[in-house]
């Protein structure tokens, strides 16, 4: 993989990103697993392949995603049930015909994306998921349920609701509980918000690459999470605030992929799961995940129609292909210190294809 190992030299050197881990796995071995970078500019710690990412919007499918499909394997949800009959907000709503799966599969109704951590701050700590879950139903729908599909935060803010209201538990220890224990996983992990003296003590702080230079937080963060909004409700919610290092990242993967291959699995029931990323039609995304689509894909040009994958704002990725049984994890802090840097966009199709031409695939 020298070719590989290059480009992402490279991609330091050209300040496409300050450090990130590369993970490539063929047929559940893994290939490539190196560190590249540095983790934090004004420190110079470098990454190592223990270095933890905030891993920003893939908690949509590996941890909101997974936590959802457990209950429907428990069948204490439907995956057609509607938020009318799930939560008490929904009631007599214009939302309350969304189903489970309109929002995982992003065609709900609900805008992308809003601010809503400005009002929130103002608020109290203990008050401030529910107002959260207040402004969400208040805001106006974009379009029917179920006509189009949008990317939506707010989808997968709702689902957090839900999978708390019917386990009973917030949905980080709930899927911690459920799926991550039982598979051995250590760290993937929700940072929730602490002093950063409380952080130390379990080696957070120095594992942690840095991601943005906050202009309003005022403050590099690290060990923190990235999405405001996810922020300021504690640094959990559906939509952002896990962490994880690419190892545990690609455990997971290595699951979901062999549940989409009809293998044997510990936690997800690979039937469920098969009927979830069935794609609807010429949509993009199925249950919690994307697909491969328009021009340019982010996972270039080979991996197959029927691959599954997902970005994070702070710079993070993974692409998993059944048929050829690839699994790319890239993690990276594009973001630090600033997020206007988006150089990653051109090179996360190039560092796919070369990974794929170097495997002779």
């Amino acid at each position: 993989m020298e070719s590989v190992v290059e480009m992402m030299e490279k991609g330091v050197a050209d300040r496409i990103f300050p450090g990130a881990v590369l993970l490539v796995s063929r047929a559940s071995r893994i290939v490539l697993h190196e560190a590249f970078g540095v983790a934090d500019l004004f420190s110079g710690q470098a990454v190592t392949r223990s270095t933890f990412f905030d891993l920003a919007s893939l908690t949509k499918p590996l941890a909101t995603t997974m936590a959802v499909l457990q209950l429907v394997q428990d069948k204490k949800i439907c995956l057609d049930q509607e938020l009318g009959t799930l939560l008490k907000v929904a009631h007599g709503s214009d939302k309350a015909c969304i189903t489970v799966e309109n929002l995982l599969r992003h065609e709900s109704g609900l805008p992308a994306h809003r601010p809503f951590y400005e009002t929130l701050v103002k608020m109290p700590w203990n008050d401030r998921s529910h107002w959260l879950e207040t402004l969400v139903f208040n805001e106006p729908l974009v379009y029917r349920p179920g006509v189009d599909e949008c990317y939506s935060d707010l989808g997968f803010m709702v689902l957090a609701r839900v999978v708390a209201s019917v386990s009973g538990k917030p949905l980080h220890r709930f899927v911690k509980e459920r799926c991550y224990d039982p598979l051995g996983l250590e760290d993937l992990n929700f940072f929730e918000n602490r002093a950063l003296s409380d952080v130390a003590e379990d080696d957070r702080l120095f594992r942690t690459a840095a991601t943005e230079a906050c202009p309003w937080r005022k403050k590099v963060l690290k060990a923190e999470v990235h999405d405001d909004n996810a922020w300021a409700v504690g640094g959990v919610d559906g939509h952002a605030g896990l962490f994880g290092t690419a190892f545990d990242v690609w455990r997971l993967l290595m699951e979901i992929m062999h549940g989409v291959q009809g293998k044997k699995t510990t936690v997800i029931n690979r039937d469920l799961l098969a009927c979830a990323v069935q794609k609807k039609g010429h949509r993009t995304y199925v249950a919690g995940f994307d697909t491969p689509s328009g021009p340019v894909s982010s996972s270039g040009s080979h991996f197959s129609l029927s691959s599954l994958g997902h970005l994070g704002f702070t710079g993070t990725s993974f692409w998993i292909d059944p048929e050829t049984s690839l699994i790319v994890v890239l993690l990276t802090n594009r973001v630090h210190p600033l997020r206007s840097n988006e150089k990653i966009r051109r090179f996360r199709p190039r560092i796919h294809d070369a990974i794929v031409k170097q495997l002779g695939i």
